[in-house]
């Protein structure tokens, strides 16, 4: 929790307060359903909840904005991003129905009204949003076909409405085919080794991919 506070010193204290409660839900869930890996869950805060907050730090999300997580397993990026920007609005999907009862009970238990969760693919939804994120479902173009008609024209942020993927390693040959992604190291932001290799990818999508 010290690193959120680190990071991100202008919580409210009811943010700070809803951070905290993630640890004792994630690990009271977690032995109930499995949906953060057993070694990760004593490195929540670093591993799931910072992590996904790097997000924020390439672009704030305004008021009254929209922003789906796709693949959101029990809830990242979204639940953190959702406590950051409580005027935002989030909806998060997952095929899995276990981890989508998870996100529902976790922002429920923090009294998130910014967010909503169902289990679906993302093909099936028909609204757009501002941004589209999520945290290395699958590789770069099948997600494209997946959400490549989800967001809205009119850009209301900094950078150009389209997809913001947290992801690692060496992303030469699966962004091959896509010129106007732009890499933003994790490493530059966040001081730990974790984020040594992890890296926030922003893919406009109102152009022909």
């Amino acid at each position: 929790m010290k690193d959120i506070l680190r990071y991100f010193p202008d919580l409210t204290e009811n943010q700070v307060k809803q951070f905290e409660m993630l640890e004792i839900l994630y690990q009271d869930w977690n032995a109930k359903i499995n949906v953060i890996s057993r070694k990760d869950i004593d490195e929540l805060y670093t591993k799931h909840i910072l992590h996904s907050l790097g997000i924020a730090k390439i672009q704030a999300f305004k008021p009254g904005s929209t922003v789906m997580d796709v693949g959101t397993g029990g809830g990242f990026p979204a639940i953190p991003l959702a406590i950051l920007f409580p005027e935002t609005n989030f909806y998060a999907i997952d095929v899995i129905a276990k981890k989508i009862k998870v996100v529902n009970e976790v922002a429920t238990a923090i009294g998130l009204k910014n967010l909503k969760a169902e289990q679906k693919r993302a093909e099936l939804v028909k609204e757009e949003f501002d941004f589209v994120i999520s945290r290395a479902v699958t590789n770069m173009p099948d997600f494209v076909k997946w959400v490549k008609d989800k967001t809205k024209k009119k850009n209301n942020h900094d950078l150009e409405n389209g997809i913001l993927y947290l992801k690692g390693g060496d992303l030469t040959e699966e962004l091959k085919d896509f010129p106007k992604a732009t890499l933003y190291n994790l490493t530059e932001i966040f001081d730990n080794d974790f984020f040594e290799t992890k890296k926030v990818v922003h893919l406009p999508l109102k152009y022909k991919i």
